[in-house]
């Protein structure tokens, strides 16, 4: 079968970034394997047993060769993909061909490992936030003061501005850091505990000594850049924390199909749009269209990843006693593909983050078609302070909105309140007057202080705490 006869899988043929889909690949997952090998060798070795500088040099220059191939062909022959991993680098390290895997279980290869990848993931994952929120920053302080119609239950509310919008999706951002920053502390590492998590292999290799093996799951563990292990473990670390993880995943999928939509129901408005080729095409049968594709996009994966959360809770709930592995076959999807999905939605993300297109007239006509309702009150108080009638000056301007509203509704034209308001002389107020009176920006209130002091006060500091290692990282290609 050539390539073109086989499944392939849209996560990294069109979503993920180069980056996220070399965590979870076959080379970084056994060279990581081959990394816990030697960590534990050479901490056996530290602690007295008896394992040569050969061996330990010869595992040391073969961490990299790596021939999956050859990989392969053992695993045919042994149907355990940690045993042909054994031999392999024995292969490649023959004189350490008898102590690779000393006291270990394939729990120790497999469980740690996916502790490393996820920890390296969460990094790549709040990276590519980092950069959302910078970009989205520099979009919400560029229209701080840009009033635009709010809407609650999607409808007419009251003015905002556009930046104080931004500032809403970059807050949920934010919250995802800080769960993650939270996720990454928290994740330890499984360390060395043998079969069913007693260490009882290990304490046989050194003879009874419960020091040593202590000594040998600290030193395994920080040769691993890991503080802390699990207290107890059965045979695999808690399954709970993949539910922890994922979860977190599930949330920053949250945080991304709420601003995805706001974004679908912006470019509905007319009012943002998402960036948009020379030669992109739209539709295939209205050439005219220029469908929000990337932000659609985005909710289709974010809910991917919502959904995925339940696999891990479904995993943790169903692990007997010390493990069973029907949690396995499971986790080989779940786990890559919630992190290559959200990685494929943070890159749509910041794509769009960065190239928002607002279309100021249009938000300027949408507002003042609805300002003059949402202004009565402020119209009501300056008449009645000319010495109207409160109570028949509120009659007459529920009448006239009422009136200005089914010319809207019913012939299609532009609403004409404040027309009917002028031309009532019970309001004693002329055009001139009215029109300042619905000026927006009497009506955002503190939004523009508040966006100021929101990336001054609340977003600076993440970007000056995180955005160096976040700038290393290149944007990714997009592929529409």
């Amino acid at each position: 079968m050539t390539s073109h006869d086989r499944y392939s899988h849209p996560l990294s043929e069109r979503y993920a970034s180069r980056e996220m889909q070399q965590i979870f690949s076959p080379r970084k997952r056994f060279g990581t394997w081959r990394r816990l090998w030697l960590a534990l060798a050479e901490s056996e070795a530290e602690l007295g047993i008896d394992i040569s500088d050969t061996a330990l040099e010869q595992m040391r220059a073969s961490l990299d060769s790596l021939d999956l191939e050859r990989a392969a062909e053992y695993e045919r022959r042994f149907r355990h993909d940690v045993m042909a991993h054994v031999h392999l680098f024995g292969d490649d390290a023959p004189e350490a061909k008898g102590i690779i895997h000393l006291g270990a279980t394939s729990a120790f290869i497999g469980d740690n490992t996916d502790l490393i990848l996820h920890r390296e993931a969460l990094g790549l994952i709040r990276k590519r936030l980092v950069r959302c929120v910078a970009a989205l920053a520099d979009f919400a302080r560029e229209h701080a003061s840009m009033a635009t119609l709010s809407y609650t239950h999607l409808q007419p509310a009251q003015p905002t501005t556009v930046g104080k919008r931004a500032t809403l999706w970059i807050q949920d951002l934010l919250l995802d850091i800080e769960e993650l920053d939270h996720r990454i502390d928290a994740l330890r590492f499984r360390g060395v505990r043998g079969t069913t998590g007693t260490q009882a292999s290990f304490l046989e290799l050194f003879e009874g000594a419960h020091d040593k093996v202590d000594a040998l799951d600290r030193a395994v563990g920080q040769r691993m850049s890991f503080e802390s292990t699990y207290a107890v473990t059965g045979q695999t670390y808690p399954r709970k924390v993949d539910f922890a993880v994922q979860a977190s995943l599930a949330g920053v999928g949250a945080s991304l199909s709420k601003m995805g939509n706001d974004w679908r129901i912006l470019a509905h408005l007319r009012e943002v749009e998402e960036p948009f080729e020379s030669e992109q095409i739209g539709s295939s049968a209205m050439p005219y269209k220029r469908n929000p594709m990337r932000a659609e996009r985005m909710c289709a994966l974010a809910r991917h990843v919502i959904v995925l959360a339940q696999d891990p809770a479904f995993t943790a709930a169903t692990q007997w006693l010390e493990r069973t592995l029907d949690d396995s076959a499971n986790r080989r999807l779940s786990v890559p593909d919630a992190f290559l999905t959200l990685d494929g939605c943070l890159v749509l993300a910041e794509n769009v983050a960065t190239g928002l297109i607002v279309n100021p007239e249009v938000v300027r006509r949408n507002l003042a078609e609805h300002l003059p309702f949402m202004a009565t009150e402020t119209i009501l108080m300056q008449a009645t302070s000319r010495g109207g009638d409160r109570q028949e000056l509120h009659e007459r301007i529920r009448k006239h909105s009422m009136a200005a509203a089914a010319r809207m509704k019913e012939g299609g034209a532009q609403a004409d309140l404040l027309a009917r308001i002028s031309g009532d002389e019970a309001f004693g107020l002329d055009e001139d007057e009215l029109q300042a009176l619905v000026d927006p920006v009497r009506f955002v209130g503190r939004a523009p202080e508040q966006v100021a002091r929101f990336l001054d006060t609340t977003v600076a500091p993440v970007l000056e705490r995180l955005s160096q290692e976040a700038q290393q990282l290149q944007k990714a290609e997009l592929h529409v």
